[in-house]
């Protein structure tokens, strides 16, 4: 069984006392300094994985990384740590909640120190460990404990809270591209991990006193049983397979556009903008999907909407596109569309169970599950020389395998009829 947090029973006098001290919830100076300093952290942190396509297209071209096919498990293992370890960390930072503070401060430290480490690599094992691994569980450690705090200080307005911290790694993953991009051309990947390194650690150091709790912490917390018993509902496997297949192809395109781009003979710049577009809708998609989320009963109706544009995108202009107005097309649509599907999984845990949290933890890991799996496959499917047919040839493997994973997504429209009446 999962584990859900249970306060232990304090004296009503002094439960009383506290809730009269509380600082108001939705609203007042604390709920928005906190909202907009984790806007930050999630700008800094989460944006800088979001621009790993740049880092992947500047790795395939230099002499001592450019033979191996593991490139894009630096970025999949960064991001996979995050979702895969939903399930496990987020019962802890409940139950260990006294402990949530500190462990912002370590994850805080650790991810600076990884791209430290990153600049003094010398093989793709080495990035993978530092930039992949000691990256993703630095993310990890920081920012579970910011989402528990950020449901403490949001209650009415909990989607909008999340819509806006989710903007700022949409938009940092929109502009940071750019200045990567002239970083490593002009001084390489040591200098600008490094520079990159000193500035999230100053910009985080000063956005941390926004940090705090709303309520007060118990050093009594205990461990209680939650109902799995969402897990007999039919319903609740399509949710999770549609949700696989979709992770599966989602990350792919943000990999190698910047790659394709560049076989196409347009520079790095222009790579970059590519990948800042992907990013940009991807933040616009999630808005306007959150919006109609909300609005709309059959979730799996904005499901296949959101996988089946997706996959007719990757389809019908990703594999033909030649010029640059094709690839930022396919940037625009295909962000917009197949970014916005982490939004459904709220959706997916009002459906099922008074208690959505579990679902979208298995929802996370499940996302996890398909990032990893997809990076090595995508890796294998890039083979051949440049051409000029589908996908350039090149990239033709993983293009229809994009295509076919976003369209076997979508066929989870027809598991609607399996809701409980």
């Amino acid at each position: 069984m999962s584990v859900e947090l249970q306060r232990t029973t304090e004296p009503q006098d002094l439960q009383e006392d506290e809730t009269q001290h509380l600082p108001p919830a939705d609203t007042g100076p604390g709920a928005w300094k906190f909202l907009f300093g984790s806007f930050v952290i999630e700008g800094i942190l989460w944006g800088f994985l979001l621009t790993f396509g740049v880092f992947q297209d500047y790795y395939s071209q230099q002499p001592q990384f450019k033979d191996s096919k593991d490139i894009p498990l630096i970025g999949a293992v960064a991001s996979s740590i995050i979702f895969l370890s939903a399930p496990l960390v987020t019962p802890l930072v409940r139950k260990f909640q006294r402990w949530q503070r500190h462990l912002i401060f370590i994850g805080a430290a650790i991810c600076p120190l990884s791209l430290l480490g990153a600049s003094f690599a010398s093989s793709i094992p080495a990035l993978i460990a530092t930039q992949g691994v000691m990256y993703g569980l630095g993310f990890t450690i920081l920012y579970y404990p910011v989402l528990r705090m950020l449901d403490e200080w949001f209650l009415q307005r909990r989607g909008l809270a999340y819509g806006l911290l989710y903007a700022g790694g949409g938009l940092t993953g929109a502009s940071l591209p750019f200045l990567l991009q002239v970083l490593l051309s002009k001084f390489g990947y040591r200098t600008t991990l490094r520079a990159i390194a000193v500035v999230q650690t100053i910009l985080v150091a000063t956005i941390l006193p926004l940090i705090k709790s709303r309520l007060p912490t118990s050093s009594n917390s205990a461990l209680r049983a939650v109902d799995w018993s969402f897990l007999k509902q039919p319903l609740f496997w399509c949710f999770a397979l549609s949700n696989l297949t979709q992770g599966l192809g989602y990350y792919i395109p943000s990999l190698f556009l910047p790659t394709f781009a560049s076989d196409l003979g347009f520079s790095g710049i222009i790579g970059a903008l590519i990948l800042a577009a992907n990013n940009l809708a991807t933040v616009l998609g999630q808005v306007s999907f959150g919006y109609l989320c909300d609005r709309v009963n059959n979730v799996l109706l904005l499901v296949f909407l959101s996988s089946s544009i997706s996959s007719i995108a990757a389809f019908a202009i990703w594999g033909l596109a030649r010029s640059l107005g094709s690839l930022l097309a396919f940037a625009l649509v295909y962000g917009w569309c197949a970014g916005a599907f982490p939004v459904f999984w709220q959706k997916f845990g009002s459906t099922l169970s008074h208690d959505p949290q579990p679902i979208l933890s298995l929802m996370a890991f499940g996302k996890g599950v398909g990032s990893i799996v997809a990076a090595p496959i995508a890796a294998g499917l890039t083979t051949g020389p440049i051409g000029s047919g589908y996908g350039l040839g090149r990239f033709q493997g993983i293009i229809l395998f994009v295509g076919v994973s976003m369209f076997s997504s979508s066929l989870g429209i027809f598991g609607w009829s399996l809701k409980r009446r």
